[in-house]
C-alpha cells in the first residue's frame, strides 16, 4: 500500500502518476509535488533526482551530457554530446524543469534539466 501514490488535490481521482519530481493528474492537468502527499523515505526537495538512464544523482557528482543543448540567451551556443560537468548541485527551485545547477566547461555557471545527463563514475 506504500507504492500507492496520492489522489489527485484538485479533482479528487486516483490515475496519479510521476513525471520527475511532480506528480500529475491526467484528468485535470494539476501538477505538485508530492512532498506533503507522496509517501518519500527522505524529506528533501532534491532527493530523488535521477539522470537520463536511473541512476540516482548527489551534490558533487560528475555527469556527462547525453544529448546536444542548445543554450539560450547569454551569447547561446550548443553543448556538445560526452562533454563532462564536474561538482553538480541538485536544485529544487531551478526554472522550469531545471534541477542541476552547474560550472559547464566553455559556458559558466548554469541550469540544466537531469534528463539530458548521465552520472559518471569518479
Amino acid at each position: 500500500m506504500s507504492d500507492a501514490l496520492p489522489a489527485c488535490p484538485e479533482c479528487g481521482e486516483a490515475y496519479t502518476y510521476e513525471q520527475g519530481a511532480l506528480l500529475v493528474c491526467p484528468m485535470c492537468g494539476h501538477e505538485w509535488t508530492g512532498a506533503a502527499g507522496a509517501p518519500s523515505d527522505s524529506p528533501g526537495a532534491t532527493d530523488g533526482i535521477k539522470d537520463s538512464v536511473g541512476n540516482l544523482l548527489a551534490d558533487g557528482d560528475i555527469v556527462s551530457v547525453t544529448k546536444t543543448v542548445k543554450v539560450k540567451g547569454g551569447g547561446g551556443g550548443v553543448i556538445k554530446v560526452g562533454t563532462k560537468v564536474r561538482g553538480i548541485r541538485l536544485i529544487a527551485d531551478g526554472v522550469g524543469d531545471h534541477d542541476i545547477d552547474a560550472n559547464v566547461p566553455g559556458f559558466g555557471r548554469m541550469q540544466l534539466t537531469s534528463s539530458v545527463v548521465k552520472k559518471v563514475a569518479p
